[in-house]
Parts: structure tokens; C-alpha cells; sequence
């Protein structure tokens, strides 16, 4: 039997906040355990949430970015479950009037499709605590730092057919949210998490099959790993006669694979009323506006710009603008150096991508930021050294605080675009070479790279590629 794949995915970011959504308590990662969190956050009888402005402003930018329905009037709900890192025994959430209703989001797939998913809403909600498992031997500690913490869940209806677009998708929002600045989506940090909702149905048919929930994925590569465990797994239960069972299950990434952890909620489960110390939310067209007001350029919008003005292909453009930091860097460092379009965008995707990926760094927290990078690229365009050398210094910037200037002054690094100098280091090249010539005179044509080679051996990389291939060609006629 052939199987079809549905995924919807339940992410939940991290609003950008310095307080919580209902209390003053500060929001900041890595505090000591149990140090920002206040009376509301504990749940103490007699204290009343207030909630803070700016995650309604927030919501709002994420529904004109996904050009969603806003909810007018939203509510807040209490859905009540146990759980020792929930101290009130009850989460503040919305349910039946999300601040965010029905949006879309299109997403290019690897293949160049433009896939478009259905936004079913996005709500507010406050975070739970944070139980602790290895701290103790044989206890579980609890850590209400992140109790309150500002979250917008965004729920995805299941248009997704494999873990490649499901991760698409979630890279799409991910970009999304930080170019619009509600979140900074660490992932690392969880103010980026993804839960994937999972099940497989025979082809052609139109009932949804029995779901599997995989909670808070926090990287994108386990989040393909585990969907495409989860898919296996199902079918294969469903082949060998058994039934999927609703449920949630965990994502273990030391044995890739999924486990169970306990069987799936309904919403009746958590009996959700609306809370009767928030008032509802009332939003007017004039907040609205104001906020479409301060929305920046959107990657779609800037990708095209990108082409457009540039003259960027459109997978350059696509990838130097799926991260603002990104398109930000290359839009300082192309005016700062009068480089090309081109040469700007193949260095940072190329030699700058690879460094950082290598060192495990984000681009914010390059060792070789704007100015610096500018010089670099400064001095490959006005041709004061080639590319080959280029890299070699890029390596030494990254260890130390130098300028490309500083470096090629100290090392005597500057291409030579002599033309005598040059035709010099050929004719000594072509002189120590009789049967290489010969042969290359014969017919041979690709000797031609091991002339470049020699010659570039000579000069210890200095000679200017262009005059150097343009001569070279000029001296081996016969």
C-alpha cells in the first residue's frame, strides 16, 4: 500500500520581552534557578496578572506579516492541568478568540515549488516552569524562571506532506519572527520550539489518519529526523495490522527515534473557561495601522529587491535574505566596500558561511564583523591582492583584531600587477619547462593550469590571476 504523509506543526516562540507576559519578572536566559520569578509567576493566592501591552503588539506584527486575521476581541482562557512545574495549576491561554486567526505563509521548497500552508492561528499563552531531572540524585528539582515567560503559539493546519517541507516551513516562521523582531529564535536557548503533529493515511484517501504529537523539537535537523521516524514507525505498525494510538511522544536524539510519553489530551481534558481576572482584549484599526507602519522589509520583498537592484541570481538572493542579520551584513559591507553584488555575496555564503559554521558561531557573533570584512573585500576589488591570498588573510583576521590593511602591509601581501614583472616570472616558468611547452604546443591545452601553478609558485600567490592568464596564453603560442 502506498502511504501519504500529514504534518501540522505547533510552534512556539518566545516574544522578545524584557518582563513577563503577566508579571514584571525579567525574561532573561541563564539566571540562577528560581531567581526571576515573583509571587504571580509562583501562583500565590491573592495576586492578579496584568498583562504586558507589548506582547499584543507583537502578536499583531506576525498577523500583518502573515497577513492573518487579527482577532478584534480576544480572550484569555485558564486551561487547567497538574504538573509540579505548573504552580497555579492552570496555564493562561487562549482558546475559542485567539489574538491571531486564519493566515497563509509561502514556502520554497529545495526543488524551486512555492509551497503555500494555511495558518488555523496563532495564540497567547505564558510558559511553564521547568522541571530538572539530573541535577539530584534520585529527586527532580523545579525551576520557575521561564513560569510566565510570553510565548505565541502559532499552529499550522496539516498541509504538509514530508519532513523536508515541514522544516521548510519552520525555517520560513523562524526567519519570519526575527525579521519582524518578536523573537529571537534561539533554539538552543528554547525561545524556539517546534511540536510536530504526525500521521500517515493510505493515497487518496481524505480522512485524516490517527495523529502522533512530538513535542518541543528544538532544532531543525531533529526535526526531520524525528518525523521521519515517526512516519516509519506508523506505517509499519499500521502494516503489520496494528493501530496508531493518539498520543505525545518525545524525540530521543541520542537513538533517533521517538518514544511515548503519554496519551494525547483532547481540549476537554483541560476544561478551558475563560479567566476571570483579565478583561478581554479590544483591538481598533488605529493600533493596527500603526503597527503596519513599523513593520520592516519582509524577506519575500527584499529577496526581490535584491534581484532586482543587484542583480543577484535568485538563489543568492534567497539565501543571503532568509536571515536579516544576514541581508543586513551584506547591505553594510556591499556599501562600505564598493565591492560588487557578486563578489560581497560569494564571500560571506562562501568563505565567511564556512568559517562560522565551522566554529559553531551565529553571523551576530562573528569574530569578523562589517568594517573589517568591508576592508577585506576593499582590497580584492581594487585588486591589491587576489582571492587565493585573500583567504589566507581572512584566517588571520579571524585570530586577531587586525585590518586586512594591516596585514598585507606587515606581510608585503600586495598582488603584483606589473605586466613586465609578470611576463618576467612567465619566461622563467616556460624556460625551466621545455617538455611541459612541447607538449602544451602539441595540443595538450589543460597543461595550461600547471603553467598558472608555476608561475603562481614563483610570485607566492601575488601575481594578478587576469593579467597572469591573459599573458601566459600570449607567451605559449607557438
Amino acid at each position: 500500500m502506498q502511504w501519504e504523509t500529514v504534518i501540522g506543526l505547533e510552534i512556539h516562540a518566545q516574544l522578545a520581552t524584557k518582563s513577563k507576559i503577566f508579571s514584571a519578572s525579567s525574561t532573561e536566559f541563564g539566571a540562577e534557578p528560581n531567581t526571576q520569578a515573583n509571587a504571580v509567576d509562583l501562583g500565590m493566592p491573592g495576586v492578579l496578572p496584568v498583562l504586558n501591552r507589548e506582547v499584543v503588539t507583537m502578536a499583531i506584527k506576525f498577523a500583518l506579516a502573515t497577513n492573518a486575521e487579527i482577532g478584534r476581541r480576544s480572550v484569555f482562557a485558564r486551561k487547567n492541568y497538574f504538573y509540579p512545574d505548573l504552580p497555579k495549576g492552570y496555564q493562561i491561554s487562549q482558546m475559542a478568540l485567539p489574538i491571531v486567526g486564519r493566515g497563509n505563509v509561502e514556502v520554497t521548497l529545495d526543488d524551486g515549488v512555492v509551497k503555500t500552508v494555511g495558518l488555523t492561528r496563532a495564540h497567547l499563552e505564558e510558559d511553564a516552569g521547568k522541571s530538572v531531572h539530573d541535577a539530584y540524585q534520585g529527586m527532580t528539582g523545579v525551576d520557575l524562571n521561564r513560569a510566565g515567560t510570553p510565548l505565541l503559539e502559532i499552529v499550522s493546519e496539516p498541509d504538509m506532506r514530508s519532513a523536508k517541507e515541514a522544516v521548510a516551513y519552520a525555517r520560513k516562521i523562524h526567519s519570519l519572527v526575527r525579521y519582524i523582531d518578536i523573537c529571537d529564535g534561539n533554539m538552543q536557548e528554547g525561545s524556539f520550539r517546534c511540536d510536530a503533529n504526525v500521521s500517515v493515511r493510505p493515497v487518496g484517501e481524505e480522512k485524516l489518519g490517527t495523529r502522533a504529537e512530538i513535542k518541543n523539537v528544538n532544532s531543525f535537523r531533529f526535526l526531520e529526523r524525528a518525523i521521519n521516524f515517526e512516519v516509519e514507525r506508523q506505517i509499519d505498525l499500521l502494516e503489520s495490522g496494528g493501530e496508531v494510538v493518539q498520543e505525545t511522544r518525545l524525540y530521543d536524539s541520542d537513538n533517533d527515534e521517538t518514544r511515548s510519553m503519554r496519551s494525547k489530551e483532547e481540549a476537554n481534558d483541560y476544561r478551558y473557561f475563560p479567566d476571570p481576572d483579565l478583561l478581554p482584549v479590544e483591538v481598533d484599526d488605529e493600533l493596527i495601522e500603526q503597527l503596519r507602519q513599523t513593520l520592516p522589509e519582509l524577506p519575500e520583498a527584499r529577496c526581490a529587491r535584491f534581484v532586482s537592484d543587484y542583480e543577484l541570481s535568485d538563489y543568492d538572493a534567497s539565501v543571503l535574505t532568509a536571515d536579516k542579520a544576514t541581508a543586513d551584513y551584506f547591505e553594510t559591507v556591499l556599501v562600505d566596500s564598493g565591492a560588487s553584488a557578486k563578489l560581497a555575496s560569494t564571500w560571506i555564503t562562501g568563505e565567511l558561511f564556512s568559517r562560522l559554521n565551522k566554529d559553531g558561531l551565529e553571523l551576530t557573533d562573528s569574530p569578523v564583523q562589517t568594517d573589517r570584512f568591508s576592508g577585506l573585500l576593499s582590497r580584492i576589488h581594487d585588486n591589491t591582492i587576489s582571492g587565493k591570498i585573500a583567504k589566507n588573510i581572512l584566517d588571520q583576521m579571524w585570530s586577531s583584531d587586525d585590518t586586512a590593511d594591516v596585514i598585507v602591509e606587515r606581510e608585503g601581501l600586495q598582488q603584483i600587477s606589473d605586466s613586465s614583472e609578470i611576463e618576467k616570472m612567465i619566461d622563467d616558468v616556460i624556460a625551466a619547462s621545455p617538455d611541459q611547452l612541447a607538449q602544451y604546443r602539441s595540443g595538450k591545452e589543460k597543461l595550461l593550469s600547471y603553467f598558472v601553478g608555476q608561475v603562481m609558485k614563483v610570485s607566492r600567490g601575488k601575481a594578478n590571476p587576469g593579467q597572469l592568464n591573459e599573458l601566459l596564453r600570449e607567451k605559449l603560442k607557438p
